[in-house]
């Protein structure tokens, strides 16, 4: 899979998806650490890529847009703070939640669950 990692998860989480054969990029990597998420959301969706971020601005975004692509990964966990531990929890779903990704969706990763939400967001479907 392809990702995109935002500025506000630690450049390590990058490293560690591609460590495992993925193809991931960091903000800052690009020069972006600054871009605004709408820049952000318009090259992940031109690449293929899925946006992982701590920041729930993206949802709102997306539905604002009413956007069916791309899919964003959004951490609201608190007891998973470092890089190895994010790593690992996409990569322990990533099979169980590659076709939700792949037609669009909102991941919400909390301490004690994932939540799926499919794009765009409203839709009852």
């Amino acid at each position: 899979m392809k990702f995109l990692i935002d500025h506000n998860r630690s450049p390590h989480l990058a490293e560690l998806l591609r460590d495992s054969g993925h193809d991931a990029v960091h903000t800052s990597e690009l020069g972006l650490e600054r871009a605004e998420d709408r820049e952000l959301l318009l090259l992940a969706a031109e690449e293929g890529r899925i946006v992982v971020s701590g920041d729930t601005d993206f949802g709102a975004l997306l539905a604002v847009l009413r956007a069916t692509l791309p899919s964003v990964i959004l951490f609201r966990a608190r007891s998973m703070p470092r890089a190895e531990q994010q790593a690992a929890v996409i990569l322990r779903h990533l099979e169980d939640v590659t076709e939700d990704l792949d037609q669009g969706a909102i991941l919400v990763i909390t301490d004690d669950r994932i939540r799926v939400r499919h794009l765009p967001l409203g839709d009852k479907g």
